[in-house]
């Protein structure tokens, strides 16, 4: 999708539409632009520049606190719109769809003849103001590459026998996976274009990586389809940039509490237990603050609160600006081996609050019952999409 929660925040409001508009996380100078109408693009505002660089650059520039339940809504119903042109392998990220082609789909023609299907089933059936770039290869990865070659609104398809020139145009840094530390490794190794990448053997490939994503990568840019690693999931974190009149200790320490909940929430329903939690501080022009300890292994709310606590304590002097944490060391259910010092009775009735926020969530909101130590958080870190993960609503 292109700009997403711009052309979202677009649709639904018809007189943002043809006008530069910036979805933020808050209103306020500090943050950061999290997604920018193609209007916005033409005065050089893009994803990550800073609001009051963006004013500066457009002084015309809307504004709006991104409403993310909207941008999870308009999701589902973008994949329901596609899945009703093709069928759909893989749900990459918010904006991201994967789709695999069989048999006579693989034909250019048809090809082309899809991608246009897909892209007025979107218009006709989500709404007139969401385009899409689509890109058909003979793997994901270019797939990939080649939905951002053309954009807004384009298709381009990479066929076996135009591999490796079509992909010469690019720079480095156009691959999906290099970033700037990996651009200066390469540019160490005397690469500086897509043609003497392109041109390297298998081994130098690997070398010039330092790890086996060498040997894939050089596969992957030559339309071989390997193999999908299956990752385990190793942490769950949660965070979040403080409004303007939160950015202080007590305020912070609230939203991070709110955070803490939300994440041991998930810890439950996705059934794993964490043995270690980390919690992170950034403060305004400084190097951000970071504090860890162990745990025994908790799906606990209360415990988590009561380990951060621990940790807020030596948290050092400064302007405060984000907070977040991670829960770390994850175990399955099927793996959790009980402690001694385990309460069931305790582990029951977090399955209760939990039973019973969900059975009466419509009727009565989110978070009827909760912990005494977390009444003041409530209201606080509404809901955040990460590009790679599309939240239940019920983690608002």
């Amino acid at each position: 999708m292109n700009s997403f929660f711009a052309s979202v925040e677009q649709e639904m409001n018809p007189s943002l539409r043809g006008k530069p508009i910036a979805v933020v996380p808050l209103l306020a100078d500090t943050t950061c632009c999290i997604a920018v109408s193609y209007e916005g693009k033409a005065f050089g505002v893009k994803t990550g520049t800073k609001v009051g660089e963006a004013k500066r650059l457009c002084p015309k520039m809307q504004f709006i606190e991104g409403d993310h339940g909207h941008y999870i809504e308009y999701h589902n119903r973008i994949v329901e719109a596609v899945e009703s042109c093709l069928p759909i392998e893989a749900i990459c990220s918010i904006d991201e769809i994967a789709c695999r082609l069989t048999g006579s789909q693989q034909n250019g023609k048809i090809v082309e003849t899809l991608a246009a299907k897909i892209k007025s089933t979107i218009k006709n059936k989500v709404g007139t103001s969401l385009r899409c770039s689509i890109g058909a290869a003979p793997n994901r990865y270019l797939a990939k590459i080649a939905a951002d070659m053309e954009k807004p609104d384009g298709f381009t398809l990479i066929r076996p026998c135009d591999l490796p020139a079509i992909l010469y145009p690019l720079t480095l840094r156009d691959l999906p996976g290099v970033g700037p530390q990996m651009e200066v490794r390469l540019n160490r190794k005397r690469i500086y274009s897509m043609e003497e990448l392109c041109s390297l053997s298998i081994q130098e490939m690997s070398q010039a990586w330092g790890s086996i994503c060498g040997d894939e990568m050089w596969h992957l840019l030559r339309g071989k389809e390997l193999k999908e690693k299956k990752s385990e999931q190793k942490t769950i974190s949660h965070s979040h940039v403080l409004p303007p009149e939160l950015r202080h200790e007590q305020g912070a320490l609230q939203v991070l509490k709110k955070l803490t909940t939300k994440a041991a929430a998930r810890l439950r329903k996705e059934k794993f237990w964490a043995s270690g939690v980390q919690i992170f501080v950034k403060f305004l022009g400084e190097d951000t603050w970071k504090a860890r300890c162990g745990l025994m292994e908790t799906q606990d709310t209360l415990a988590l609160i009561h380990a951060i606590g621990r940790l807020w304590n030596e948290l050092p002097a400064g302007s405060i600006y984000a907070v977040g944490l991670v829960l770390t060391g994850l175990v399955s259910d099927a793996y959790h081996a009980p402690s001694l010092f385990e309460d069931p009775r305790r582990n029951q009735l977090i399955k209760t609050l939990d039973s019973i926020n969900e059975k009466f969530r419509e009727k009565f909101g989110k978070d009827v019952v909760h912990y005494g130590a977390t009444h003041e958080s409530g209201g606080l870190a509404p809901l955040r999409i990460a590009f790679t993960r599309i939240p239940d609503p019920s983690e608002a």
